[in-house]
């Protein structure tokens, strides 16, 4: 089911210890060993005489597969070396551009392993095993493991797509010690179920795979607090070796990573992003729109497979338009679109039926297809990681393919109103803290579990969701006070067919008389609280969940969950003290500040990157901490070499604070006890509490947007002291 993700599915709401009945594995010499603080467990290396002995019959088994399987002749860059260690029990880290094999890396050695078991005589092998790989990328791993089962291979792809029989089926492939690879979401790994059946998969876990695991490191551009969990992860089910790759790892992330996963200096390969078939260019307007008559002149001059990059949603929309305008054959794509939709326009650029696609960072992640020809960043990437990572979308088929940027001050505002829309108030993140650790929860002994609404408190206390979900996973990995497990869905709702009248009706299991009993019809729509249908039949919620996964999967109902209720163990005792909360909001808030500014200051190093008086291409190898070619000092075909003149951005204009403006909004906008939301109202930033007082649809919205944002916190903040002072003096 597409409607939710890791809660409620495969090796989820069933007891962790009847889940493991029937996989247990002989016992190894690693599992009576007490020492859990190294990163991982590993069983005996391979030992063929001598190191070069070794190496050399790793190898031929890498290359055998490699064409075997594959179908290619030649290892690319650092793939072969990268591999080897691997195979040889050891931790890597594979920094490869996009579009360089990175995947590989893990797909010969989940196949390799059985063979290298078959040529060992240490009477320890105890079935092939299995490869975990951990990617944020859905659509990649399916493609991935599509791909793998028309080699042969066998994988399994665990997402929220699956029936309740594929994910059956799936879990009896794990038992049985069928699958060469799995693929699973980081956030699978908060599954307390999943995490338990995985200690126990016949032959253990030979290798997991971290994609994109730039997203583990605080330093990296798209950092991911549920990233920080699979080092712990990988310890918990005593993996034998993990490979983390990544695009784009700068020497500090690369650093964080090594760290995390014990990975030794000698096996972190990097090869540089330089791809001289790629001609980076720039172009720097005056305003927004100068932007359009340029890049329509470019499309026509430069015809192909294009990617045009956004920052909106609705720009994406709206550029689209312009270009089916102007008569070019494009189309929108975002994460707002139907998932239908976007699967077909994804099929339709691959296969070149439609040339032109206006995406934002959700298009391209995966996108294996070789004769990009251009990228157009229209808007102002994020971070240069970012922008590395969508030029290499380009030219893979070695012929020469444009990236061109255009640019203009006005771009800065919308990255702007992004960083400064994750940093909630002060205020909000105490009050939010209070009630985390409000008098009920502080009273549930150790060990016990807690549910938290993160939508909830999001709406609750003004902070978006991401700023929410680094909260929580700060309390948990940095002051162990909780563990996230699986959650639930507080409430499913379905829409009957036809046939589900009857079928019910003389559904005599405990389960079908449970939903037809507290099913409550609202419009079209039946809702159903399921831990109540279970409490009044005396079933396991688990039962319920199932029965209805079951109607649905025959077709009789159509079935939504809503509701999630992140759950969280206990830990230790939580902070009940007014001292306590205020340690603890004082840390969590200087490392969101930080996180604010660090935000800026990606933004600002891309622009660096495009105005500074040097080779593009040489500026974007020195940020990964690499050079061009032979020690090169240009690459002769970027716009600065091409010219010999560095870009100019026209100044930025800040006017001085309006204070009649000001004064505007505090009539509007009544709220007192906040400055920084009233800050986030004059500069447009959209937030849960806007929406709630509908305040985005109000004109004082935005209305100072072009201002500086600390300037107008200033103003607020005076005005709310005002405002405090005199309801002080009423009293």
């Amino acid at each position: 089911m597409s409607d939710y993700d890791s809660g409620d599915e495969l090796l989820g709401d069933i007891d962790a210890d009847a889940l493991v009945t029937g996989m247990k594995r002989p016992c190894s010499p690693d599992d009576q060993q007490p020492d859990h603080q190294g990163i991982l467990a590993k069983r005996p290396k391979v030992q063929y005489g001598g190191s070069d002995e070794n190496d050399d019959f790793l190898g031929s088994i890498a290359k055998s597969i490699l064409k075997e399987n594959f179908g290619y002749d030649n290892f690319r860059h650092e793939q072969f070396s990268a591999i080897k260690s691997i195979l040889r029990g050891e931790n890597v880290l594979a920094v490869f551009p996009t579009g360089a094999g990175k995947s590989l890396c893990y797909q010969i050695p989940a196949v390799a392993f059985k063979k290298i078991d078959t040529a060992r005589d240490d009477g320890y092998s105890i079935g092939p095993g299995i490869t975990i790989v951990v990617s944020p990328l859905i659509a990649l791993m399916k493609d991935q493991v599509d791909t793998l089962l028309r080699k042969g291979i066998p994988a399994a792809c665990l997402d929220s797509t699956k029936t309740y029989e594929q994910n059956q089926e799936i879990k009896a492939d794990i038992r049985e010690g069928r699958l060469r690879l799995l693929y699973c979401a980081p956030e699978r790994l908060n599954n307390e179920g999943f995490v338990e059946s995985m200690k126990h998969v016949p032959g253990g876990v030979r290798l997991v795979a971290v994609d994109e695991a730039h997203c583990i490191s605080e330093w990296g551009h798209s950092f991911r607090p549920d990233y920080l969990k699979v080092a712990r992860f990988v310890t918990e089910i005593k993996a034998e070796r993990v490979i983390c790759l990544t695009a784009t790892a700068t020497p500090r992330v690369a650093d964080d990573i090594a760290k995390a996963f014990n990975i030794n200096k000698s096996n972190i390969f990097r090869t540089s992003p330089y791809r001289p078939n790629l001609q980076l260019l720039a172009e720097s307007v005056r305003t927004k729109q100068g932007k359009y008559p340029k890049m329509f002149r470019f499309l026509r001059e430069h015809p192909g497979p294009t990617l045009v990059y956004v920052t909106l949603q609705k720009q994406a929309e709206l550029l689209a338009d312009d270009l089916k305008g102007k008569g070019f054959d494009a189309v929108a794509f975002h994460a707002g679109l139907r998932t239908e939709l976007k699967m077909q326009i994804q099929d339709s650029f691959m296969a070149g039926r439609v040339a032109i696609v206006v995406a934002t960072i959700a298009f391209g992640m995966g996108i294996d297809k070789p004769d990009i020809r251009n990228i157009i960043h229209f808007d102002l990437s994020s971070s240069v990681e970012e922008y590395s990572q969508q030029i290499g979308r380009a030219g893979r088929d070695g012929e020469t393919s444009y990236c061109i940027f255009h640019i203009c001050t006005e771009d800065f505002y919308i990255r702007e109103n992004f960083a400064r829309g994750d940093l909630p108030s002060r205020i909000s993140l105490r009050q939010l803290l209070e009630e985390i650790f409000c008098k009920e929860a502080i009273q549930v002994p150790e060990g016990r579990v807690i549910k938290l609404n993160q939508t909830v408190l999001g709406q609750k206390y003004d902070i978006r969701a991401s700023p929410l979900g680094l909260l929580l996973a700060t309390l948990e990995l940095r002051f162990g006070l909780l563990r996230a497990i699986t959650p639930e869905y507080s409430s499913y709702q379905f829409e009957a067919r036809p046939e589900y009248h009857h079928l019910a009706k003389y559904d005599t299991t405990p389960e079908g008389k449970a939903i037809l009993l507290c099913a409550r019809k609202v419009v079209k729509w039946y809702h159903i609280d399921v831990n109540v249908a279970a409490s009044v039949a005396e079933l396991l919620r688990a039962d319920i969940i199932r029965k209805l996964n079951d109607y649905h999967d025959r077709g009789i109902i159509m079935l939504k969950a809503g509701g999630v209720e992140n759950r969280y163990k206990i830990l230790k005792e939580l902070p009940s003290t007014p001292e306590e909360l205020e340690e603890i909001t004082d840390k969590v808030y200087t490392e969101m500040e930080f996180r604010e500014q660090d935000a800026l200051r990606r933004t600002q190093q891309v622009a660096d990157l495009i105005t500074a008086d040097r080779c593009f291409a040489l500026g974007l190898a020195e940020h990964f901490g690499m050079g061009l070619p032979e020690n090169k000092t240009s690459c002769g075909h970027c716009t600065y070499c091409v010219t010999g003149e560095r870009i100019v951005l026209p100044p930025k204009l800040t006017p001085p604070v309006d204070i009649a403006g000001i004064k505007k909004i505090l009539a509007v906008c009544k709220a007192r006890d906040d400055p920084r939301f009233l800050a986030r109202v004059a500069f447009g930033i959209k937030s849960p509490r806007v929406f709630q007082l509908q305040l985005h649809k109000e004109d004082i919205f935005g209305s100072l947007a072009h201002h500086d944002f600390e300037s107008l916190l200033k103003e607020f903040t005076r005005a709310c002291e005002d405002a405090c002072i005199k309801r002080t003096a009423t009293f």
